[in-house]
């Protein structure tokens, strides 16, 4: 019963990655749509941030590469829209998006390895990396 029990296991375990892995990779179109539903307000349509009200800047995200040496920080971009990045950022300027993204798991190329990721932020990813400035 041991062996037959670790077999169903397996075979559990790999259905549930394979769907994962099967999983159609979100594009910027995708993404675009959540930045307007979520982001518009701050960093306006064009991502190209601004002053809040009392006095805030949100940040102009076309520019995330070029600050960051020509490269684009996925993981540092993933933790700040889904809230792990606390502490770095008050969430009186950037409000908390984890409990918006919940879904379907897709693999995210962090750093070299596939991490499972929520659909929308992997779809909010592609959309913040398709928008980077050209100007390096």
């Amino acid at each position: 019963m041991g062996q037959a029990y670790f077999g169903a296991a397996l075979g559990i375990a790999l259905t549930g990655l394979a769907g994962c892995i099967q999983s159609e990779m979100p594009g910027p179109d995708e993404g675009a749509v959540l930045f307007a539903d979520n982001c518009t307000a701050c960093h306006g349509y064009r991502a190209e941030g601004g002053e809040l009200i009392g006095g805030q800047v949100a940040p102009d995200l076309t520019g995330i590469a070029a600050r960051n040496d020509g490269v684009f920080p996925r993981a540092q971009v993933l933790s700040q829209i889904d809230g792990y990045g606390k502490g770095k950022v008050s969430s009186d300027i950037m409000p908390e998006f984890g409990a918006l993204l919940d879904g379907e798991l897709v693999p995210v190329d962090i750093d070299g390895t596939l991490t499972p990721t929520p659909r929308p932020l992997a779809a909010l990813l592609a959309y913040l990396e398709s928008i980077q400035a050209d100007e390096l």
